[in-house]
């Protein structure tokens, strides 16, 4: 399939007046601006989306790997390509609580996981980390989560900065895919 390319702006009605910028429009970002899938309270059975995924197809849940006590999950709403994060199975809040075996799955989901991302995608960094309560910025306070979140050498610009915006270059069931073929046996 050919695609037409145009040096001139396209104008819609309403998009304000004409300028020099481009768009890019991430409308899939309106479902986590809007709280969607958020639980609408502490219970598990208040809405919480780290206790319905286990229940889901690995493919519909986005789930990398489960194991005995926690699994891994690509984030919904990515930093980067191939954020992801290890969730125990147990609605708990905070790391205090967890078991010593669901520290265990965690640590070694986490370990996997940098495998995986190092080796699908030469990620050459990570951030990893857990907000601990809607005031440390958990989007779901109620569910502890391991964020693990692959760095490269110059991927920050000026798009999250500026644009608000985050550009990844594949779609998370491509993502998915690739690093659960690549995941490495415990």
């Amino acid at each position: 399939m050919l695609i037409a390319m145009t040096t001139e702006p396209e104008q819609q009605n309403g998009a304000g007046e004409p300028d020099a910028f481009g768009r890019l429009w991430t409308p899939h970002r309106m479902a986590y601006i809007k709280g969607e899938n958020k639980p609408t309270g502490p219970e598990p059975t208040d809405g919480c989306p780290f206790c319905a995924i286990p229940a889901m197809s690995d493919e519909d849940g986005l789930i990398l790997r489960r194991l005995d006590h926690a699994y891994a999950v690509l984030n919904l709403y990515p930093y980067n390509s191939g954020h992801l994060m290890a969730v125990p199975y147990r609605h708990v809040a905070d790391y205090t609580d967890l078991t010593p075996e669901e520290t265990a799955d965690v640590a070694a989901l986490t370990k996997q996981a940098m495998t995986a991302l190092r080796a699908v995608s030469g990620a050459q960094g990570f951030n990893l980390g857990m907000n601990q309560g809607s005031v440390a910025g958990a989007g779901i306070a109620a569910h502890l989560h391991q964020h693990v979140v692959p760095r490269w050498g110059g991927d920050t610009n000026f798009m999250p900065v500026i644009g608000q915006t985050r550009v990844l270059p594949q779609l998370l069931a491509e993502t998915r895919k690739m690093l659960a073929d690549a995941w490495p046996e415990a």
